[in-house]
């Protein structure tokens, strides 16, 4: 099957970056492997987590791409990780260079282009 018979994901754009990365956070905390993806489309970053809402009806899965645009650019192009620490009293979101003890890392994948699948 070439790429004309690949179904587009279906596009989802959540209100904050916060609830981006929390939810690629409850991912990792379950196991999966998760990293958000950044490019830029029409001057501003987009990032994104791929996910698959499966067993809807018959289909075998849905490919979902929940994402934010950065507008404002309040987002360090320079930093390559999200660090993601909870407790009682709220959550924290910060970015980094690097990893960081006690948080939850989330990579920040830089990508040339959008694949064609969330085009």
């Amino acid at each position: 099957m070439g790429i004309e018979g690949i179904q587009k994901a279906i596009k989802i754009r959540v209100k904050s970056f916060a609830d981006l990365a929390r939810m690629a956070a409850s991912s990792i905390a379950l196991g999966q492997a998760t990293y958000i993806i950044r490019y830029v489309d029409g001057g501003s970053a987009v990032y994104g987590i791929m996910a698959v809402f499966r067993d809807y009806y018959k289909l075998y899965g849905i490919p979902l791409f929940y994402y934010y645009v950065d507008t404002e650019g309040e987002i360090p192009k320079d930093k390559n990780y999200v660090l993601i620490k909870t407790d009682v009293s709220g959550e924290i979101i910060e970015f980094s260079k690097g990893t960081k003890a006690g948080y939850i890392v989330i990579p920040i994948i830089n990508l040339h282009e959008p694949p064609d699948f969330i085009k």
